[in-house]
């Protein structure tokens, strides 16, 4: 893909244009090595894909690491293939281990080592990853107005932010005439649907915000891999495994079953498609360790669900 090239079915965020996947890189560094991330990275690229997923703070929960892990390999990823301006780069800030918090010092200083670890001058998607109710919106609005200013981020966005302070950061930036935020990044899917639903989608909506759902396949269980009685050889297994014996888990899979049948698909396909298809998502995030998982997670580019199946998954999921 070239600079001039557009993703597969694309979506709009902010001044962005992004595919319907973003692609998790929360594994480069941590369940795959350097040279498995770059083949997934190069397969996510031929098969239409341009959004990249990262955070400073990836991988500092693994034994031996200190973050940056993920930002260091796609960097060099991004280094040897020289494809800078094809891709869409979203990092976060106010998680690693050295820089937490959302004060303006400490968000200054967590971009300059992303950029650093990303081998760029910029970032096209930069988040801040936790909010730091302990700092004014408009501190941490002002900081990175900044650095867009600076050209060192072209559009900024929210993870985990309460619906309360996502109003109250948007109309500070308004009133003030500031960069606003452009997308949030929440905790939704299948089997997780008030963590996002109501209130601060509702904000989201009303704004114009575009979601970029992380955990869209809650650990892999909406792979459909994680049955009763199954075994499954997987670092992220035990997030999966808390839904495997609920009842909505297991109405979830049956409805996943059914409707994956139908397109001759995989559920991780559908379970997708089910969060593209929802109010205010443009994209929703998911990683590959290997390049064999990720045919299932692109095939969401050209799925459309018919009513009738979404009505059953919600259903299934409610």
């Amino acid at each position: 893909m070239t600079a001039t090239q557009s993703p597969r079915n694309p979506q709009p965020l902010g001044s962005l244009s992004v595919s319907p996947l973003s692609l998790g890189g929360n594994v480069f560094g941590w369940t795959a090595d350097e040279a498995e991330s770059f083949a997934v990275l190069d397969a996510y690229v031929a098969g239409g894909g341009n959004f990249i997923d990262t955070a400073d703070a990836y991988s500092a929960w693994v034994p031996g690491n200190k973050g940056g892990e993920s930002e260091t390999v796609l960097g060099n990823w991004l280094a040897s293939r020289g494809n800078r301006s094809d891709v869409v780069i979203a990092t976060k800030a106010g998680a690693h281990p050295d820089l937490k918090g959302l004060s303006a010092a400490t968000i200054k200083s967590a971009v300059d080592g992303s950029l650093t670890r990303l081998r760029t001058d910029y970032v096209d998607l930069y988040y801040t990853h936790y909010d730091d109710e302990s700092v004014e919106v408009g501190e941490f609005l002002t900081a990175l107005d900044d650095l867009v200013r600076a050209g060192k981020v072209r559009e900024i966005a929210a993870s985990n932010i309460s619906a309360k302070r996502l109003e109250e950061s948007l109309a500070f930036s308004a009133r003030e005439g500031l960069a606003r935020y452009v997308a949030l990044q929440p905790h939704y899917n299948l089997v997780s649907r008030d963590t996002y639903e109501g209130e601060l989608a509702d904000v989201a909506a009303r704004h114009g915000l575009a979601a970029v759902p992380y955990f869209a396949l809650a650990s892999g269980f909406l792979t459909g891999k994680y049955r009763p009685g199954t075994t499954v050889d997987s670092a992220r297994s035990g997030g999966a495994l808390k839904y495997v014996d609920t009842d909505r888990g297991q109405r979830v899979l049956q409805a996943l079953d059914t409707v994956a049948a139908a397109h001759e698909a995989e559920p991780a396909t559908i379970a997708l498609a089910w969060l593209a298809a929802q109010p205010t998502v443009a994209a929703p995030i998911a990683s590959a360790r290997t390049v064999e998982q990720l045919p299932a997670l692109l095939e969401v580019a050209d799925l459309t669900l018919t009513e009738a199946e979404l009505a059953l998954l919600n259903e299934a999921s409610a």
